[in-house]
């Protein structure tokens, strides 16, 4: 069986050379390394017990990964039933012909439309799988309204239309599972904190026992073609026990991880975010009721424009164009390009950095534009030729080279980033004196009414705002947003918006909840 084992990686290797990147990413096809299959079969063993027969399934075949580490783990003699789906024939047929003189039925159709054994006796107690991760917006309007109402069916859930291909698996695997039967899932794991994810969390909490989430280190990546961070789900298939508690490991293998610890069950329910829940030694300032910086600010995005590199241009650039100022606005450069925190302002509120940039925003109809800035309309009919127009933003506004609405904000804080050797905090505030609007790269804090009064009186406060908000821990920040592989973290509007504000209301203790409810709201 090794040897097969052998053929196997030789044929993974062909098969995926013979797909662009693009394909692969699109489809969510991510083979499982070797020694982690292996490390997944094993943990899935020992959650067995050592002699009950084995009824084997991965929904997602691919070329076998866990199916051959099984093989190479337990006896012929153990092995009742084995079978494996695989949509794609690229990989499907030879795969069937690689194991066709096992016990494998390998069956080339769409896992989430297939029926269901009703005899437990055909059911199955060991359910393995990679699914394909494949994300929302490459899922067909029809293949989600399935896919929602085969879940609803099963289990009662309404799952969001947000959520990924993998959570569909992982909840529809449940029909197929034998009583008492194991699973183990190797997905991202961005589902324990998201809004899609609550769920998929719902589910494991009350369908199924869940008995162990590891979360690999997002510095050690598993896959080397995709920058996600991963997790193995195992769940036994039976109701929960009361006072049920799960266990959470992190980083290292799943055999030695870095971190081991164990949460109550009503912990987890009552938690947004499961992500490195373990690590804390008390709720979240949003759980706990605390105030948090969405008492004080309104936290957006900031705006896409639907091609940033044909409605962003360097100063140079718009004075060889002749495009008239009325009709560009000063727009901050890429977090990567912006070399100071703070940004001083010119008179006409133009920033004092390098690397000014400007953003075409204009509300003119063609006829009127033509007439009035020949050089402007001449500029735009260039986008038109190379497409611009016809992209998914900019052909849902009128007219196409308009803009959001997002005017300067006095505080930024940067989207995603990394740990550097600088700094171990991944994301970066900014002060900004100037009327430049910013990009979706960065998160705009803009102060409401009442403490923008405040703000706009005193520019001693607006820096020692900013100092507060620079004071903020990493560990603050990450534990709100997520990661991904690599190392990379992010942070939504909300997630920033739970962080706690305790720091900025010792500067204005009249903000306090308990003193005046509704003095910041607005």
């Amino acid at each position: 069986m090794k040897q097969l084992e052998v053929t196997r990686l030789q044929l993974q290797d062909k098969l995926d050379a013979a797909k662009t990147q693009a394909e692969r990413n699109r489809l969510g096809q991510f083979a499982t390394p070797g020694k982690l299959a292996d490390e997944i079969v094993a943990a899935s063993l020992s959650l067995l017990g050592s002699r009950t027969p084995v009824r084997f399934l991965d929904p997602g075949f691919g070329t076998g990964s866990f199916y051959s580490s099984l093989l190479n783990q337990i006896s012929p003699k153990r092995f009742k039933k084995a079978s494996g789906f695989e949509i794609d024939r690229h990989y499907g047929d030879e795969a069937k012909q690689l194991w066709g003189n096992t016990l494998l039925e390998l069956r080339l159709e769409d896992f989430t439309k297939a029926v269901p054994p009703e005899s437990s006796a055909q059911k199955y107690n060991v359910v393995v799988c990679n699914p394909p991760y494949v994300r929302h917006h490459h899922l067909g309007r029809d293949q989600k309204e399935h896919l929602k109402r085969a879940v609803s069916d099963l289990v009662g859930l309404n799952m969001n239309g947000l959520s990924g291909l993998y959570c569909y698996f992982m909840v529809l695997s449940q029909a197929w599972m034998a009583d008492k039967g194991v699973a183990a899932w190797l997905v991202p794991s961005e589902f324990m904190d998201v809004n899609y994810g609550v769920h998929v969390k719902k589910f494991l909490l009350d369908k199924v026992t869940l008995l162990r989430i590891h979360r690999f280190d997002p510095a050690e990546v598993q896959f080397d073609d995709a920058l996600v961070s991963s997790a193995v789900v195992f769940f036994r298939n039976e109701l929960p026990p009361k006072a049920h508690s799960v266990e959470f490991t992190f980083g290292g293998s799943l055999a030695k991880p870095k971190k081991t610890d164990r949460l109550e069950a009503e912990r987890l329910r009552t938690s947004s975010k499961w992500t490195g829940l373990a690590d804390q030694t008390s709720l979240r300032a949003s759980e706990k009721g605390d105030q948090t910086l969405a008492d004080l600010f309104q936290i957006r995005r900031g705006l896409a424009t639907g091609c940033n590199s044909f409605f962003v241009l360097p100063a140079a650039k718009v004075k060889e164009l002749g495009i008239p100022k009325r009709f560009v606005k000063p727009i901050l450069p890429s977090p990567r390009d912006l070399e100071v925190d703070e940004i001083q302002s010119s008179a006409d509120g133009v920033p004092l950095i390098k690397n000014q940039r400007f953003l075409i925003d204009c509300a003119l109809s063609e006829a009127d534009l033509r007439r009035e800035s020949p050089e402007l309309w001449s500029y735009l009919e260039t986008g038109k030729k190379a497409g611009v127009a016809e992209r998914y933003l900019c052909a849902h506004r009128d007219p196409w080279y308009s803009q959001e609405k997002r005017p300067a904000a006095p505080f930024l804080c940067t989207y995603m980033g990394r740990p550097t050797q600088k700094s171990a905090v991944p994301f970066r505030f900014i002060l900004n004196h100037s009327k430049a609007t910013a990009a979706n790269v960065y998160l705009l804090l803009y102060p409401k009414p009442l403490f923008a009064e405040l703000l706009s009186g005193s520019p001693d406060l607006l820096r020692k705002v900013w100092e507060r908000l620079t004071l903020i821990t990493g560990e603050t920040l990450v534990g709100e947003g997520r990661i991904y592989g690599g190392g990379l973290h992010k942070m939504e509007p909300k997630e920033l918006a739970n962080v706690p504000a305790e720091g900025i209301l010792d500067l204005i203790p009249s903000a306090r909840r308990s003193k005046q409810p509704t003095l910041f709201d607005g």
